[in-house]
């Protein structure tokens, strides 16, 4: 038995079997180009899989050395990989720029940092593993642009290059080039995306017939992107790298062809989502993020939940008997959680602090979670365990607390006091949970309707908008 099929046989038996057969059938057929980089949440669309079975499937995958997992720094503008890194722990600058659209970002982990999976070279050599290899439009496809945008397929991609691009050409280390071009009256850039550096050229005016010359040096400097102004008609345009690596340089026409190939994108896995599955916090929680570490997320939505009345449990059906219950209570917990997309971050007593990506899944497990504890009492014959659930939706800052993946932040307490409210099996929301779309559509399924409040919240100056959901 290879290496490969030793693998998958352990794959089997921790991750769900119709994912696991999706990645086996895809390893043995796919091209080079479609083992890097894998987009989970593309993938599973493609194999009609749950995404988070996927998700967990691929998981259990790098943990066995089948895939490397990356944490990309994506451009919002042109969805190009700004870093690459093996850890999260690799993101510590407070921001990152883009010469290609000349703008800077600070890095959050909600869509600027992308989740791919990458065939481990242990199992199989494919070109993505050697990218100083590859040919300018594979390298632009499998190395520069994320698996967040929509790029033709074959053909139709080095049609689109051929639009967009003016010239190219292939520099190797301590090498020069001259390439002689006629520039149309239109923005172009002189890119390079391996040291990621442009120029500018605003192309206006009355056309030259006289050529006109400028020089580009590539260098390990990472220096602002700068403008000038040129007139449309002849260019020599000198090229040098004085870098250790070779470059890709490629003048860019910055037109509608463009702008209509980086307007095409689909969802990817962001870090925000992967912090907030259960399965990465099983395998990889406790090596997430240093202890200096502060990363922010835009949007994260947090359940906190609590046994009501569990010290007069432990007197009315004594230790034993109560202890069975709250430990049953915590697992139901758990696979409620983990069923509806989301983690658990910690328990503190019989309290529970989840996250879920996005407010709708916290909802809705909010609502099965309840169900789940009328179904618990029956099944014990003892009186309904009434447990008390606030939901929340915010900003907030990923962060390493007591050795644990954790979070910090205003959100994170307006959700702990909304759960505080709740004195019986209603459910306690805020208005940005309620509010969403999803969510909505969740209550309406439910045929439920939350009923709004004013509430005054420890240490919060100001009235909060709460939904009780009876």
């Amino acid at each position: 038995m290879s290496e490969l099929q030793s693998v998958f046989a352990v794959l089997r038996q921790s991750a769900d079997p119709g994912a696991v057969f999706a990645i086996e059938r895809h390893v043995e057929q796919a091209t080079d180009a479609d083992l890097s980089r894998i987009n989970v949440l593309d993938f599973a669309a493609c194999y009609g899989i749950d995404e988070d079975k996927a998700i967990g499937a691929f998981l259990h995958g790098a943990r066995l050395g089948l895939f490397e997992l990356s944490w990309n720094i994506l451009c919002p503008g042109c969805s190009g990989v700004l870093d690459s890194n093996a850890s999260l722990k690799s993101v510590h600058r407070e921001d990152y720029s883009c010469a290609l659209c000349a703008a800077g970002y600070e890095p959050t982990l909600d869509e600027m940092v992308e989740v791919s999976f990458t065939l481990s070279r242990r199992m199989r050599r494919i070109a993505a593993h050697d990218p100083d290899s590859l040919p300018f439009p594979d390298y632009m496809r499998q190395i520069f642009w994320s698996s967040g945008i929509e790029l033709p397929s074959g053909a139709a991609f080095d049609e689109l290059l051929e639009e967009v691009v003016i010239d190219s050409v292939e520099l190797p280390p301590g090498d020069k080039a001259i390439l002689s071009m006629q520039l149309p009256a239109e923005f172009c850039i002189v890119f390079d995306p391996v040291t990621h550096s442009a120029q500018f050229f605003d192309v206006k005016g009355e056309p030259s017939r006289e050529r006109q010359n400028f020089t580009v040096v590539f260098n390990q400097l990472h220096a602002p992107t700068g403008t000038v102004e040129m007139r449309p008609g002849p260019l020599r345009l000198v090229l040098e790298n004085r870098t250790d690596r070779r470059v890709l340089p490629a003048v860019w026409i910055a037109g509608h062809a463009l702008h209509h190939l980086l307007g095409h994108r689909k969802k990817f896995l962001t870090a925000k989502r992967l912090l907030s599955n259960q399965t990465f916090r099983d395998i990889y929680g406790t090596d997430t993020l240093d202890v200096d570490q502060r990363l922010k997320i835009t949007s994260l939505t947090f359940l906190f939940t609590d046994l009501k009345g569990s010290t007069e449990l432990y007197e009315r059906v004594g230790d034993l008997v109560a202890y069975d219950m709250v430990r049953a209570h915590f697992r139901v917990l758990h696979e409620v959680v983990a069923a509806e997309g989301g983690a658990v971050v910690k328990t503190i007593g019989d309290a529970v602090m989840a996250t879920f990506p996005t407010p709708d899944r916290a909802l809705a497990a909010a609502l099965r979670m309840r169900d789940a504890m009328r179904q618990l009492s029956v099944e014990s014959h003892q009186e309904e365990l009434l447990l008390k659930v606030g939901i929340h939706e915010g900003a907030c800052l990923a962060v390493t607390l007591n050795d644990r993946l954790d979070y910090f932040g205003q959100t994170v307490n307006i959700a702990a006091r909304v759960q505080g409210l709740a004195v019986s099996r209603a459910i306690f929301a805020t208005q940005p949970v309620v509010a969403s779309e999803q969510s909505a559509q969740v209550l309406k399924a439910a045929g439920l309707n939350p009923l709004p409040q004013q509430a005054l919240l420890r240490g919060i100056s100001d009235e909060v908008t709460v939904y009780e959901i009876p």
